[in-house]
């Protein structure tokens, strides 16, 4: 069967979202004939181009052009310079062609709208030799300003990453969209329709799968679906992703199925599979047995049907996702902060992984703990991922990785970190993670060694009493440990903040913006982002809601989307500190602002923070304590010394030293080295009873190995113990 995959815009600009690779392979395997398209990132293109700018500035205006916002008429007087400048500056950020970098970072070259107004290019952060950050900023900057002329006088639910949200975010009832599909076709209607008809007329698929992860992509997938439904009426079209899984669950209202043939729920793998074998048995003339389809929606006998099926995905079955389709190579490598650590959502592209399905927590109060991609609990093996690393980097030659799990296991990347060492496999990645205390300085060390150089994780409310209420699991003085940890290994660390949780007091919020300003200072997180607490249907705190003192108020008898729910609860409302809080930590992410009064964020009272202000230079202080016992691991991540007589000689990227060491001393510590160290596959160091063992072998006696000197030295040069 020939089935065509679809992101619809729109999702992101830097990298594919993984959902359609995944598929692909899974489909693939299953013997289709599999495409994917990241039509929202070919919209983008085709608008933002020579052609398509020269377009928009051509198109009328949605409002009376006297009443245009002055930047709307001076980015009209300047239309030829954008109609002139756009090819380089997409060309730049696709990273075809960096000798452009000196003419676009310099002042005047590109037109500046208000984005350059409001956000000031501090050049020194780029440094002398900064040239490509400067100019990728300043475009970055530029298309921002084109976003802001099409939204403003084209088309209002334009956005970058999204199309539309605002009607699709938990709409109880279908009528809006409803209304708003039957309007007159928009500009990113116009291209994203010539789009989906060259696609459809060079494949001529048999099913078409949109795949919605987020609400800013479920319009343009209800218009793509119009389209086909109208210009291709024999093929069959089924939808599924993220925005599905959280919102439509408990969906009603049967004229979403006026667009889509088929909806599915969670893992796709199993449910398009299933859907694609009974379409399979249709063209044969067989009867289409709808109670084999898995977790679908459907339309029967003008009745409309759930049916859930039996089927599960296992995680470990999951090929490699596939990207070979997918033009890498025109994904824009964008800059919308001069932070390093937050850039990372927007550079690319990355090739994204799942290292294990569901989370192995899954207890947070305020996460969709009852959905299957976070309840059911399954890590891959790291031998088999890494094999699918191998295999990606041969399909695309790229060897950057973002794995996307909701909090990755410490075993499980401890694992995949060795694996790949012992290979010799050199690739970068970043993840998810929660601040377990099992991220000791030298796993740090290992995913460093590893690639590892960035990871984000949820401090969320900074507060002890409300993180055990939250059920989060972990402490402050942990997250701080944690976090230090990451930085001494050179990696940073990006982390989720919340406020307004049910039982949160304006003290506690203060207190926990000045650990937050304190972390900041230390070096120990290098950005951040603060939301406010929602309440959403699939967690504990909405499925059991008197626990937290939480009153649900609606929507009432939900037809169409039900996660989002409107609720009261006990305590202090603190919407009015969400500007403070962003506006803080914009500057602390910036360097900015770190020794300001907190009350300076704020245009009203708030509580003087009870935290002192060494808080966290006590912890800091504080030396991890290492255990050692007999199960312990002892790995070695450099190069093996050599011994010359009675020196044991260090050679490292950045060193040479050298360690004189008695006879025997030497011996052991050399064979010690050469046993740890991770040389071939499978290696995982060795155990700390099997080294006491070794040690009596080349007569040390009963001496512990940490009183020796030289083991001390050689746990400040890379013998890690994990």
């Amino acid at each position: 069967m020939k089935i065509l995959l679809i992101t619809p815009p729109f999702c992101q600009l830097n990298t594919p979202y993984p959902a359609t690779a995944y598929l692909k392979s899974w489909l693939v395997r299953e013997g289709h004939d599999v495409r994917q398209a990241d039509t929202g990132l070919e919209v983008f293109l085709s608008l933002f181009s020579r052609q398509g700018i020269e377009d928009a500035f051509n198109r009328p205006s949605r409002q009376n052009p006297a009443q245009e916002p002055d930047a709307i008429r001076r980015m009209r007087v300047l239309k030829d310079r954008y109609i002139e400048t756009i090819d380089p500056v997409i060309s730049f950020l696709q990273g075809a062609d960096n000798g452009l970098a000196t003419l676009l970072a310099r002042p005047g070259y590109l037109p500046e709208g208000e984005r350059f107004i409001h956000n000031n290019i501090e050049e020194d952060a780029f440094g002398t030799l900064g040239i490509t950050d400067l100019a990728r900023f300043r475009c970055t900057l530029y298309l921002e300003d084109l976003g802001d002329f099409i939204t403003k006088a084209l088309d209002e639910e334009f956005g970058f990453s999204r199309y539309a949200e605002r009607i699709a975010l938990s709409p109880p009832f279908f009528d809006e969209i409803a209304l708003r599909l039957e309007t007159e076709s928009s500009l990113i209607d116009d291209y994203h329709r010539l789009i989906l008809n060259y696609h459809m007329e060079e494949f001529k698929p048999d099913l078409v799968g949109f795949s919605i992860p987020f609400p800013g992509n479920l319009y343009q997938a209800l218009r793509g679906a119009q389209f086909i439904h109208q210009a291709f009426p024999s093929t069959v079209i089924c939808a599924g992703g993220g925005y599905v899984n959280t919102e439509l669950r408990t969906l009603q209202d049967p004229r979403l199925m006026e667009y889509f043939d088929f909806i599915t729920l969670d893992d796709g793998e199993d449910a398009m599979g299933a859907l694609a074998a009974q379409l399979e048995r249709k063209k044969k003339g067989e009867t289409f047995d709808y109670e084999s389809l898995v977790r679908s929606f459907f339309i029967m006998n003008d009745g409309f049907f759930y049916n859930q099926g039996s089927s599960v995905c296992p995680h470990r079955t999951r090929p490699a996702p596939d990207y070979s389709d997918l033009p890498l190579d025109s994904y824009l490598s964008m800059t919308d902060r001069q932070n390093p650590m937050h850039r990372l959502w927007s550079e690319g592209p990355w090739l994204k992984m799942v290292l294990a399905h569901g989370c192995y927590w899954h207890h947070c109060a305020f996460c969709d703990t009852s959905l299957d991609y976070i309840q059911r609990y399954e890590p891959g093996s790291a031998e088999d991922l890494v094999n699918q690393m191998e295999e990606l980097i041969e399909q695309t030659g790229k060897r950057s990785f973002h794995f996307v799990d909701e909090a990755a296991p410490p075993k499980l990347l401890k694992d995949l970190a060795m694996e790949l060492i012992a290979r010799g496999i050199s690739v970068t990645w970043w993840t998810n993670i929660r601040f377990e205390k099992q991220f000791t300085p030298d796993l740090c060390r290992l995913l460093a060694r590893s690639g590892c150089i960035a990871v984000s994780g949820g401090l969320e409310v900074a507060s002890d009493r409300m993180l055990e209420l939250m059920k989060k699991g972990v402490s402050v003085e942990q997250v701080v440990q944690v976090a230090k940890a990451f930085r001494e290994a050179d990696i940073m660390v990006h982390t989720y903040l919340m406020y307004g949780f049910p039982g949160q007091t304006e003290q506690e919020l203060t207190d926990a913006l000045e650990r937050v300003r304190q972390m900041f200072k230390s070096g120990l997180i290098q950005s951040g982002y603060w939301h406010q607490f929602a309440l959403t249907a699939h967690s504990p705190a909405g499925t059991a809601p008197e626990q937290y003192g939480i009153t649900i108020k609606g929507p009432e008898n939900p037809e169409f989307a039900r996660n989002d729910l409107l609720f009261e609860q006990q305590g202090p409302d603190l919407s009015r500190y969400g500007e403070g809080l962003k506006t803080s930590l914009f500057n602390y992410m910036n360097h900015r602002g770190l020794d300001m009064p907190l009350r300076e964020w704020f245009p009203f009272p708030i509580p003087r923070p009870l935290i002192k202000r060494n808080w966290i230079q006590k912890i800091l202080d504080s030396p991890f304590q290492v255990e050692l016992h007999d199960q312990s691991r002892l790995v070695w991540i450099e190069n093996l010394p050599h011994l010359e007589e009675e020196t044991l000689i260090l050679r490292g990227n950045t060193y040479q030293e050298m360690l004189s060491l008695p006879p025997d001393e030497g011996l052991f510590m050399r064979e010690l080295l050469n046993r740890a160290i991770l040389k071939e596959p499978g290696d995982r160091g060795i155990l700390f009873g099997e080294a006491l063992e070794l040690s009596g072998e080349f007569g040390l006696g009963e001496k512990d190995l940490s009183e020796y000197e030289s083991f001390r030295e050689l746990m400040e040069y890379g013998l890690l113990i994990l």
